[in-house]
């Protein structure tokens, strides 16, 4: 079995315990799968955490993680290659929305969002790309076409376009497909910065990604707006000098979330050539959306790129571990204000936010904006979960999934300023009904002091 990913990080997992139950087959990559003790903790009945998404909505064992476990091992004993392909495991695989909970809330860390994406890519494989899977991993080529916010627009007035679509690639005539801003993120004239480790500190790259770049250009101006008031010198990271391709720099996120590996490695080796020299320099790599920075420090590391990925993800955060972390170190000095007329904020996070801990440094900082009161909406995953939650066959699975209450927690509050950092997050709360909720940099932004 010819593996996409490095699983060797599991290479001595189970070794010697007579329990381990490792299927014949898929060498590391099976011992991954078979790091499950088969608690069923991921099919339990709770309100808080994040696991597991569709087997809360479904009540389907199958559909929790130790569920698909039970499928892979199945197919990974089996001599028929076709096992893999199983109906009933292609479809448990495909209601895994890898929000990564189950990688932080399972006793072992089972990592069912990199199991899906070694498993799409043994599809791919066998089988080819369907075009509906080609389209979403090559959205980031797609949105430098200028033509594209004009089709969308179309498509969202059309019913008639929206049915079409429906039927030739399976996204939901139901779903309001999100619209990118009418100019993208505009990366400023920069000077180099010095190289002089000393000076490190106070230089800060800020990465702005594909979906902040085209869709909230807002985010990255706040972005930078607040790291430059707190006093840092802001490089916003663009393509390496040599660089053929000037796209904008692309984590390859949606490559890698459709089993697209060898795309993935692609991009994530540009991405790497672009920061390279601030690595190297020491500085910190400031980041936005949360599954695209949390790809750099989790799935880069089962790419096969080396030590540099490996330096890459302990450089790398995300807007509010910054902030917190230099705080910390008595590096930021700015204090925020009261913001006129908010007293109110509902904070829902990006579930890769959650399966790190980043949201308790959202927290910390909300405490820190005088007069505002604010509350975290106990919730497991939206639902949108990238393109998963515009596919016809899974509309009403993250229907389902926003309504076990991220929805009725924003019914309850119509009044109160709605935060979300996750871009798809945001797109599932605008398309139920509600106002499209600030990205944190945003929110803080608001509450800078006024003589900055």
């Amino acid at each position: 079995m010819k593996l996409f990913l490095d699983w060797s990080s599991y290479r001595n997992a189970g070794m010697g315990d007579a329990y381990a139950d490792i299927p014949k087959h898929g060498a590391d990559f099976a011992k991954a799968v078979a790091v499950c003790i088969g608690s069923k903790q991921c099919q339990q009945h709770v309100d808080k955490g994040v696991m597991c998404p569709s087997y809360r909505v479904s009540g389907n064992p199958d559909l929790s993680p130790g569920g698909r476990v039970k499928l892979l091992k199945a197919a990974l004993n089996a001599d028929d290659p076709a096992a893999l392909f199983d109906p009933a495991l292609v479809a448990a695989m495909e209601l895994c929305v890898a929000c990564k909970g189950c990688k932080r809330e399972c006793e072992n860390e089972v990592d069912m969002a990199a199991i899906k994406a070694e498993f799409l890519a043994q599809q791919a494989a066998r089988r080819g790309l369907p075009l509906r899977r080609k389209l979403w991993g090559h959205l980031p080529k797609l949105l430098a076409w200028p033509g594209l916010r004009r089709w969308i627009a179309w498509r969202n007035r059309s019913p008639l376009l929206a049915k079409l679509a429906q039927t030739a690639l399976g996204i939901s005539a139901k779903a309001e497909l999100p619209l990118p801003a009418p100019s993208p993120f505009r990366i400023p004239k920069q000077s180099r910065l010095a190289l002089h480790p000393e000076l490190a500190e106070r230089q800060v790259v800020l990465l702005v990604d594909t979906f902040n770049y085209y869709f909230n250009p807002a985010s990255a101006d706040a972005a930078r707006q607040l790291l430059t008031a707190a006093g840092y010198h802001v490089h916003v990271a663009a393509p390496a000098a040599d660089d053929k391709d000037r796209r904008p720099l692309c984590c390859g996120r949606t490559y890698f979330s459709n089993g697209m590996l060898d795309q993935a490695r692609t991009e994530a080796r540009r991405m790497l050539a672009a920061l390279a020299e601030h690595i190297e320099a020491g500085r910190s790599i400031v980041g936005l959306e949360p599954s695209c920075i949390l790809s750099l420090r989790d799935e880069y590391l089962k790419l096969d790129l080396g030590e540099s990925a490996r330096k890459l993800a302990e450089k790398v955060v995300l807007l509010e571990e910054f902030i917190v972390r230099e705080q910390s170190a008595k590096r930021w000095t700015l204090a925020f204000q009261a913001i006129p007329k908010l007293s109110r904020v509902l904070l829902h996070g990006h579930c890769h936010q959650k399966a790190v801990g980043s949201i308790k440094a959202v927290r910390k900082l909300l405490k820190q904006i005088p007069e505002l009161s604010f509350e975290l909406i106990e919730s497991s995953c939206c639902g949108m979960a990238g393109n998963f939650g515009v596919e016809a066959e899974h509309y009403a699975d993250a229907q389902a999934m926003a309504e076990q209450a991220l929805f009725p927690a924003l019914r309850a509050e119509p009044d109160a300023l709605l935060v979300g950092s996750g871009f798809s997050c945001r797109e599932q709360i605008v398309g139920g009904g509600f106002a499209k909720p600030l990205h944190l940099s945003e929110l803080l932004c608001l509450a800078l002091p006024s003589q900055t």
